[in-house]
């Protein structure tokens, strides 16, 4: 690898700024910026220079929910962490923190070590870990406190799937209490459960199977419910919460209202969410199948809420939540039976394309797009200022983006280990040209020259919001 990189002539955008600047790459890492063609960047010799006009230099994105090689409904998510890594880069995202699982039974060390034999060896870009705590009890409360120490700083509960990751409100509280007093940060999938298990055995009776089904019993109001539930255990415990792949406009009115009062509650939506709807759920010969996903796709009209929450801050970060099920083999399981499809869609190579995308249509700023893909994912799991910004000091995870490039999203084009794409056929302008890891090209001008194991473990801080 070249010691010395030069990146010259781009736009560089962060969070906070955008300036025509020249960029260093040193040993991995950006050892200095400078004014393109001033004094400074006029005088640095490199190996290599990378020639980045017309194009913005943009922080590597940050996704902070995915589910490679997830086992869930008697399959598994179709992407293993070395095909996901590899469509995360193409895709412009350089760092992820997948779910470790723990298992009912089983000490939380077990179900992690499974995630990093998993992993280890496999990953294009680098990755970290969040623990789901599928039992909580004396032993994985303990626990707790040993994998914030190493670097496993955030901890997923269920409020949905009674029988597989379902915690009731008494375990979810003594795991928020835990993490007030160990630093770590509980993430929150809100809903109801157990009264969506009751809708789903009466939908079924009723004889309605379809996929469309599968959004009319997982009610707006059991997601909003189970939000201001999670954010009163939270106010009990003193503990932060995140609350993961928010839907629907009332479950981001409880945000809101928790953030109005002062308290540290944060939350995430999809790019699912923000561009597909329950419109996609009901197209026909079980096509729909194709779009669950839970919490689940809604009526259009919930879109502008969460746009506008990502606007005012009330939503602060965009994941993709991909848990990638092939149409043919996987999502075929629910033939009949809306309950039994695979839950989980393909977007880890769709995020930042989507969300410039948006950009573009006037919903958020350029400068948003990095803070909510980049930045605030970086430090709300620990990872600022090393990922999501470029400046002095940071890994080199830079990505030069082709705003005006033009392209259709397509499974016939994409790298997911799956057989269709949630968003076949939908033109966006804005293409990722060249990626860059810790210094590393990964992509180069839409070559993949990356390779399995560049990727490394990257333990992480705490929140830095708390």
């Amino acid at each position: 690898m070249p010691n010395r990189t030069l990146i010259t002539g781009g736009l560089v955008v962060t969070a906070a700024d955008e300036l025509h600047a020249d960029v260093l790459i040193e040993d991995g890492r950006i050892a200095a910026l400078a004014t393109h063609g001033s004094a400074a960047a006029t005088a640095w010799t490199a190996d290599r220079t990378i020639d980045a006009s017309g194009k913005y230099v943009i922080p590597g994105g940050v996704d902070v929910h995915t589910h490679m090689e997830l086992p869930f409904g008697g399959t598994a998510a179709s992407d293993t962490f070395e095909t996901g890594t590899r469509a995360a880069a193409w895709g412009g995202t350089t760092t992820i923190v997948d779910f470790a699982v723990q298992s009912v039974g089983q000490a939380l060390r077990e179900g992690l070590d499974t995630w990093y034999a998993k992993a280890d060896g496999n990953c294009a870009i680098d990755y970290g870990f969040h623990m789901i705590l599928s039992d909580v009890n004396e032993g994985t409360l303990k626990e707790m406190d040993l994998l914030v120490e190493e670097g496993i700083t955030s901890f997923k509960l269920f409020m949905a799937y009674p029988g597989v990751f379902y915690s009731d409100d008494g375990r979810i509280l003594r795991a928020m209490q835990r993490s007030a007093h160990n630093g770590g940060l509980i993430m929150m999938h809100a809903e109801n459960g157990i009264a969506i298990d009751v809708l789903v055995e009466q939908a079924l009776a009723r004889g309605e199977s379809d996929p469309r089904h599968h959004g009319e019993v997982r009610k707006v109001l059991l997601e909003a419910e189970a939000t201001h539930r999670a954010i009163a255990l939270a106010r009990v415990a003193g503990a932060p919460l995140y609350v993961v792949h928010v839907s629907a406009e009332e479950a981001v009115a409880e945000l809101a209202a928790a953030r109005d009062k002062g308290l540290p509650v944060f939350g995430e939506t999809c790019p699912q969410y923000l561009f597909l709807s329950t419109d996609n759920l009901a197209e026909p010969d079980f096509q729909g199948a194709k779009y669950v996903c839970s919490t689940p796709l809604r009526p259009r009209e919930h879109q502008a809420a969460l746009w506008r929450g990502l606007r005012t801050n009330d939503l602060q970060v965009v994941s993709t939540d991909h848990c990638p099920f092939c149409f043919r083999g996987q999502k075929e399981l629910g033939r009949g039976d809306f309950s039994k499809i695979p839950n989980g869609l393909p977007g880890v190579e769709n995020r930042m394309d989507l969300l410039h995308q948006a950009v573009l249509d006037g919903h958020i700023s350029r400068r948003r797009w990095i803070e909510i893909a980049c930045a605030t994912p970086a430090r709300m799991f620990g990872l600022y200022p090393k990922k999501g910004t470029i400046a002095p000091g940071a890994d080199a995870d830079i990505v030069l983006y082709d705003p005006h490039a033009e392209q259709v999203i397509s499974a016939e084009t994409h790298h997911m280990n799956v057989d269709y794409s949630a968003y076949e056929g939908r033109r966006i302008t804005g293409r990722v040209d060249t990626v860059l890891s810790r210094g590393e090209l990964v992509i180069d001008r839409r070559e993949f020259v990356g390779r399995p194991g560049h990727g490394a473990f990257v333990p992480r801080a705490t929140c830095q919001y708390l």
